[in-house]
Protein backbone atom coordinates (compact mmCIF):
# COMPACT_ATOMS: atom_id res chain seq x y z
CA UNK A 1 0.00 0.00 0.00
CA UNK A 2 1.24 3.26 -0.43
CA UNK A 3 2.34 5.84 1.82
CA UNK A 4 -0.15 8.40 1.56
CA UNK A 5 1.23 10.54 3.78
CA UNK A 6 4.27 11.32 1.52
CA UNK A 7 2.89 13.58 -1.25
CA UNK A 8 4.24 14.41 -4.90
CA UNK A 9 2.42 17.05 -6.18
CA UNK A 10 1.97 17.16 -9.80
CA UNK A 11 0.24 19.15 -12.71
CA UNK A 12 -2.65 15.94 -13.92
CA UNK A 13 -2.77 12.63 -14.91
CA UNK A 14 -0.31 12.44 -17.36
CA UNK A 15 2.50 13.43 -14.97
CA UNK A 16 1.16 11.47 -12.48
CA UNK A 17 1.46 7.98 -14.83
CA UNK A 18 4.91 9.02 -15.95
CA UNK A 19 6.24 9.76 -12.61
CA UNK A 20 4.56 6.36 -10.94
CA UNK A 21 6.11 4.69 -13.79
CA UNK A 22 9.32 6.16 -12.82
CA UNK A 23 8.75 5.40 -9.02
CA UNK A 24 8.06 1.53 -10.07
CA UNK A 25 11.77 1.82 -11.96
CA UNK A 26 13.22 3.00 -8.79
CA UNK A 27 11.53 0.97 -6.50
CA UNK A 28 10.38 3.60 -4.42
CA UNK A 29 6.25 2.79 -5.26
CA UNK A 30 5.20 2.29 -2.37
CA UNK A 31 6.54 5.20 -0.36
CA UNK A 32 5.11 7.87 -2.23
CA UNK A 33 1.73 9.05 -3.65
CA UNK A 34 1.95 11.04 -6.71
CA UNK A 35 -1.25 12.67 -6.86
CA UNK A 36 -3.03 15.44 -9.10
CA UNK A 37 -4.69 18.37 -6.71
CA UNK A 38 -8.01 17.01 -7.33
CA UNK A 39 -6.79 13.60 -6.14
CA UNK A 40 -6.47 15.06 -2.45
CA UNK A 41 -8.90 17.27 -2.27
CA UNK A 42 -7.89 20.39 -4.78
CA UNK A 43 -10.03 22.24 -7.20
CA UNK A 44 -8.51 22.02 -10.90
CA UNK A 45 -5.88 20.01 -11.92
CA UNK A 46 -3.23 22.46 -13.63
CA UNK A 47 0.13 24.21 -12.58
CA UNK A 48 -2.12 26.54 -10.84
CA UNK A 49 -3.79 24.22 -9.11
CA UNK A 50 -1.00 22.64 -7.79
CA UNK A 51 0.34 26.24 -6.31
CA UNK A 52 -3.26 27.09 -4.63
CA UNK A 53 -3.42 23.56 -2.96
CA UNK A 54 0.05 23.73 -1.83
CA UNK A 55 -0.25 26.99 -0.46
CA UNK A 56 -3.61 26.36 1.65
CA UNK A 57 -3.88 22.75 2.29
CA UNK A 58 -0.32 20.83 2.10
CA UNK A 59 1.94 23.11 3.88
CA UNK A 60 -0.08 23.26 6.79
CA UNK A 61 -0.49 19.93 6.62
CA UNK A 62 3.19 18.88 6.61
CA UNK A 63 3.48 21.47 9.68
CA UNK A 64 0.62 19.73 11.44
CA UNK A 65 2.57 16.45 10.41
CA UNK A 66 -0.54 14.76 8.33
CA UNK A 67 2.11 14.76 6.19
CA UNK A 68 5.82 13.38 6.35
CA UNK A 69 7.43 14.33 2.86
CA UNK A 70 6.25 16.63 0.15
CA UNK A 71 7.34 17.89 -3.18
CA UNK A 72 5.72 19.06 -6.24
CA UNK A 73 6.64 18.74 -10.12
CA UNK A 74 5.42 21.73 -12.48
CA UNK A 75 6.01 22.33 -16.05
CA UNK A 76 7.99 26.13 -16.37
CA UNK A 77 6.22 26.80 -19.46
CA UNK A 78 7.19 29.93 -21.16
CA UNK A 79 6.90 33.79 -21.06
CA UNK A 80 4.43 35.13 -20.67
CA UNK A 81 2.59 32.55 -19.30
CA UNK A 82 5.50 31.52 -16.99
CA UNK A 83 8.89 30.91 -17.24
CA UNK A 84 11.60 28.85 -14.86
CA UNK A 85 12.82 32.06 -13.10
CA UNK A 86 9.07 33.01 -12.64
CA UNK A 87 8.11 29.85 -11.07
CA UNK A 88 10.59 29.40 -8.73
CA UNK A 89 10.34 32.63 -7.76
CA UNK A 90 6.44 32.05 -6.78
CA UNK A 91 7.19 29.04 -4.93
CA UNK A 92 9.76 30.67 -3.26
CA UNK A 93 7.46 33.26 -1.62
CA UNK A 94 4.75 30.58 -0.97
CA UNK A 95 6.83 28.35 0.83
CA UNK A 96 8.76 31.17 3.05
CA UNK A 97 5.73 31.54 4.39
CA UNK A 98 5.82 28.81 5.99
CA UNK A 99 9.40 29.22 7.35
CA UNK A 100 11.50 27.35 4.85
CA UNK A 101 14.54 28.69 3.59
CA UNK A 102 16.27 29.43 0.30
CA UNK A 103 16.36 26.49 -1.91
CA UNK A 104 19.41 24.29 -2.70
CA UNK A 105 20.20 22.00 -5.85
CA UNK A 106 23.14 19.89 -4.62
CA UNK A 107 20.68 16.95 -5.41
CA UNK A 108 19.31 17.83 -8.48
CA UNK A 109 16.21 19.60 -8.13
CA UNK A 110 15.40 22.31 -5.85
CA UNK A 111 15.08 21.26 -1.88
CA UNK A 112 13.85 24.34 0.55
CA UNK A 113 15.15 23.32 4.31
CA UNK A 114 12.82 24.33 7.09
CA UNK A 115 13.94 27.13 9.52
CA UNK A 116 12.68 25.34 12.70
CA UNK A 117 13.50 21.37 11.53
CA UNK A 118 10.24 20.36 9.23
CA UNK A 119 10.20 17.74 6.60
CA UNK A 120 12.30 19.15 3.39
CA UNK A 121 10.03 20.66 0.71
CA UNK A 122 10.82 19.74 -2.56
CA UNK A 123 10.23 21.35 -6.05
CA UNK A 124 11.18 20.31 -9.43
CA UNK A 125 10.10 22.66 -12.29
CA UNK A 126 10.31 21.07 -15.63
CA UNK A 127 12.30 20.41 -17.66
CA UNK A 128 15.13 20.43 -15.69
CA UNK A 129 14.93 23.45 -12.91
CA UNK A 130 16.92 25.81 -15.52
CA UNK A 131 15.18 25.94 -19.13
CA UNK A 132 11.44 26.94 -20.28
CA UNK A 133 9.68 23.96 -21.23
CA UNK A 134 7.63 21.02 -19.60
CA UNK A 135 7.68 17.06 -19.30
CA UNK A 136 8.11 16.85 -22.87
CA UNK A 137 11.19 18.39 -23.21
CA UNK A 138 12.58 16.22 -20.35
CA UNK A 139 11.85 13.29 -22.37
CA UNK A 140 13.23 14.55 -25.22
CA UNK A 141 16.50 14.65 -23.52
CA UNK A 142 16.71 11.05 -22.81
CA UNK A 143 15.43 9.47 -25.60
CA UNK A 144 17.87 5.85 -25.28
CA UNK A 145 20.12 5.25 -27.96
CA UNK A 146 18.19 2.21 -29.57
CA UNK A 147 15.21 4.88 -30.31
CA UNK A 148 17.24 7.95 -31.36
CA UNK A 149 16.83 7.58 -35.35
CA UNK A 150 13.23 7.41 -34.96
CA UNK A 151 12.93 10.12 -32.90
CA UNK A 152 14.94 12.06 -35.21
CA UNK A 153 12.52 11.34 -37.94
CA UNK A 154 9.24 12.37 -35.87
CA UNK A 155 11.38 15.64 -35.09
CA UNK A 156 11.97 16.35 -39.15
CA UNK A 157 8.25 14.86 -39.78
CA UNK A 158 6.67 17.44 -37.22
CA UNK A 159 9.24 20.54 -38.27
CA UNK A 160 8.31 20.26 -41.78
CA UNK A 161 4.99 20.48 -41.48
CA UNK A 162 3.36 23.68 -43.64
CA UNK A 163 2.76 27.26 -41.94
CA UNK A 164 0.05 27.70 -40.43
CA UNK A 165 0.51 24.71 -37.68
CA UNK A 166 -2.20 24.21 -35.73
CA UNK A 167 -0.18 23.55 -32.18
CA UNK A 168 1.56 26.38 -30.51
CA UNK A 169 5.36 26.74 -30.48
CA UNK A 170 6.11 26.35 -27.12
CA UNK A 171 4.31 22.71 -27.64
CA UNK A 172 6.57 21.79 -30.35
CA UNK A 173 8.10 19.45 -28.07
CA UNK A 174 4.95 17.66 -27.00
CA UNK A 175 4.37 17.23 -30.92
CA UNK A 176 7.69 15.49 -31.34
CA UNK A 177 7.10 13.46 -28.72
CA UNK A 178 3.50 12.46 -29.61
CA UNK A 179 4.38 11.48 -32.71
CA UNK A 180 7.12 9.81 -31.41
CA UNK A 181 5.13 7.75 -29.46
CA UNK A 182 2.26 7.06 -31.86
CA UNK A 183 5.03 4.78 -33.93
CA UNK A 184 5.45 2.55 -31.08
CA UNK A 185 4.39 -0.98 -30.91
CA UNK A 186 1.28 0.34 -28.79
CA UNK A 187 0.30 3.62 -30.31
CA UNK A 188 -2.32 5.70 -28.03
CA UNK A 189 -0.74 5.66 -24.68
CA UNK A 190 0.83 8.41 -22.89
CA UNK A 191 4.32 9.03 -21.57
CA UNK A 192 4.29 6.32 -18.67
CA UNK A 193 4.47 3.62 -21.42
CA UNK A 194 7.74 5.48 -22.70
CA UNK A 195 9.01 4.74 -19.58
CA UNK A 196 7.26 1.30 -18.94
CA UNK A 197 8.50 0.10 -21.69
CA UNK A 198 12.30 1.29 -21.47
CA UNK A 199 12.50 3.67 -24.39
CA UNK A 200 13.88 6.18 -22.04
CA UNK A 201 17.39 6.33 -20.73
CA UNK A 202 17.53 6.70 -17.21
CA UNK A 203 21.16 7.92 -17.14
CA UNK A 204 20.59 10.66 -19.38
CA UNK A 205 21.86 14.00 -17.10
CA UNK A 206 17.92 14.97 -16.32
CA UNK A 207 16.56 11.64 -15.63
CA UNK A 208 19.74 11.44 -13.29
CA UNK A 209 18.99 14.44 -11.55
CA UNK A 210 15.05 13.87 -11.35
CA UNK A 211 16.03 10.26 -9.41
CA UNK A 212 18.56 11.69 -7.38
CA UNK A 213 15.73 14.28 -5.77
CA UNK A 214 13.06 12.18 -6.19
CA UNK A 215 15.36 9.54 -3.60
CA UNK A 216 16.54 12.49 -1.37
CA UNK A 217 12.47 13.18 -0.66
CA UNK A 218 11.21 9.76 -0.64
CA UNK A 219 13.36 6.51 -0.56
Amino acid sequence: MTDQSRVLLVEGENDRAFLEALCVKLDINARVRVAPPKEVGGCHNSKQGVLNHLKNVMLPQLRDGQLTSLGIVVDADSPPNGGVGETIALVERIVQMEGYSAPTSEVGGLIFPHKDGLPDFGLWVMPDNMRNGMLEDLVSDAVSADEQELFHHARTVVDSLPEPRRFKPLHQSKAHVATWMAWQRSPGHGLYRAMEDDLLDLQAPGMVKLTAWMRHLFA
